[in-house]
């Protein structure tokens, strides 16, 4: 596929970096000369220097017989024009947009053909929060992802010194809870990933993902950690965009404080906010946490711009005897340093964005792109069409479809019924499978698996 990316910052070179892999024909565009060298001595890429949303640039980009363009620049004007511009001259038949302002994303009428032609709009600020809110809701995990329209999720605790499964084998998790189905998928055990058999044996500190229905997560994790009382104090320094939206989306269940400096700002959130409470000053400040009982907080969220500034203030809040803190990081480097440590989790916006646009990228009939452990891994989520003649997996038990390795299937849905993977259970057409790649060089393998064609012998 050719695909031409407008923008060389953290979103697009990690996105080049996953598509190249992928053996697709990548052209990266950015004004930052040097930001497009770094890229080209790593990746086999093209690159162009120039602005993105010109069409001088796009053409020597390729405009012309792209099969698709991913604008990720810095600026929400520059990419919606550049997809009209791609539009309008160059008819490329699938344009995707990262647009960050609410007062563009509030009206969804704006993005079609016949106005500002988006064919698909990520919109990153919205994708943390969710991820916030879903960690929030699961006291303990370190990753909630969801599937099948939330019927199924995919969750990753560390599994703790003391729990009832930690030191034996996972096929006793049946023993255990013989009336909850789930299906380990993946385990982490001092950075390397395992691929778990049966025989397989939980060690205290791994890191287990684990599927099943979305109603008997929380039972599942009692069998391999503590589980943690529901949370109810919640405190977020930063009210930008995401600390904003999160505030927004949580203040009706939660108690929610919000550290703001700017004063003006602190202003617009006390009218946008009903139930918040917005506190002016730096989240930095000892006197102003203590006296705010930091140590009574069940959540901290550093959601400010700066990483610097996040780390240092989530720091504090642990050792001042908060509970768990969120700390939104951009650079991996110190997202995979930190966590684990004073910093509980560790969340990688460019990550969680590059899953939503993956989805929209893939061959095949993809509904969901997950990445696991910042990028380690993934998991997907993908419709099977077809028959038993046209089809490799279609009307096929799951021990006879031929799986690249290090590849499994976690779960088949089929309506609004989940099925945790087992080897008895039959794939049928428009079933929604769950996949889990421990390398992602096999992407390719899985589309070509579950691609139709004429006819199978």
């Amino acid at each position: 596929m050719k695909i031409i990316i407008l923008g060389a910052g953290q979103v697009g070179g990690t996105l080049a970096e996953h598509l190249a892999i992928e053996q697709n024909d990548i052209t990266v565009v950015d004004s930052d000369a040097d930001k497009l060298r770094i890229l080209q001595d790593r990746l086999d890429i093209r690159t162009v220097n120039g602005h993105a949303s010109h069409p001088d640039t796009l053409f020597r980009a390729g405009a012309e017989d792209a099969d698709m363009l991913i604008a990720v620049t810095n600026s929400d004007e520059i990419n919606m024009m550049a997809c009209q511009v791609a539009h309008s001259l160059f008819h490329t038949p699938k344009k995707i947009s990262r647009v960050r302002s609410p007062a563009y994303l509030s009206h969804p009428d704006l993005f079609n053909k016949d106005h500002v032609p988006v064919d698909v709009l990520i919109g990153p600020e919205q994708l943390v929060t969710k991820s916030i809110r879903e960690l929030i809701a699961n006291p303990g995990a370190l990753q909630v992802l969801d599937f099948a329209d939330g019927l199924v999720q995919l969750v990753a605790v560390k599994a703790y010194y003391g729990g009832p499964l930690v030191g034996q084998e996972l096929q006793q998790i049946r023993d255990h809870v013989p009336d909850v189905d789930t299906r380990v998928a993946a385990i982490f055990r001092r950075n390397h990933a395992i691929t778990p058999v049966g025989t397989t044996v939980v060690e205290a500190d791994d890191e287990v993902f684990f599927i099943a229905a979305k109603n008997n997560i929380r039972i599942v994790m009692s069998e391999l950690r503590r589980l943690d009382k529901p949370y109810k104090r919640i405190m977020i320094a930063g009210g930008g965009n995401i600390g904003s939206r999160l505030a927004e989306s949580i203040e009706g269940d939660y108690q929610v404080k919000v550290i703001e400096r700017s004063y003006s700002r602190c202003r617009e959130l006390s009218e946008l906010l009903k139930h918040a409470v917005v506190l002016h000053g730096s989240a930095s400040d000892t006197e102003l946490l203590a006296s705010e009982n930091i140590e009574k907080t069940d959540v901290f969220c550093a959601l400010t711009n700066n990483d610097e500034a996040n780390i240092m203030v989530a720091m504090l809040a642990k050792r001042m005897g908060v509970r768990k803190v969120i700390t939104l990081i951009t650079n991996p480097a110190y997202a995979d340093l930190l966590q684990g440590d004073e910093i509980d989790i560790a969340l990688s916006p460019q990550q969680i964005t590059i899953g939503s646009l993956l989805t929209h990228i893939r061959r095949g009939d993809i509904s969901n792109v997950h990445s696991l452990r910042r990028g380690a891994a993934e998991a997907i989520e993908v419709t099977a069409h077809g028959d038993s003649r046209s089809s490799k997996v279609v009307g096929r038990r799951l021990d006879e479809i031929k799986l690249p390795d290090g590849v499994t299937i976690g779960a088949v849905v089929r309506g609004r019924e989940v099925l945790i993977a087992h080897r008895h259970i039959e794939i049928a057409a428009n079933d929604h499978v769950i996949l889990f790649l421990l390398d992602k060089k096999h992407i390719n393998a899985v589309e070509r698996l579950f691609q139709v064609g004429f006819s199978f012998f």
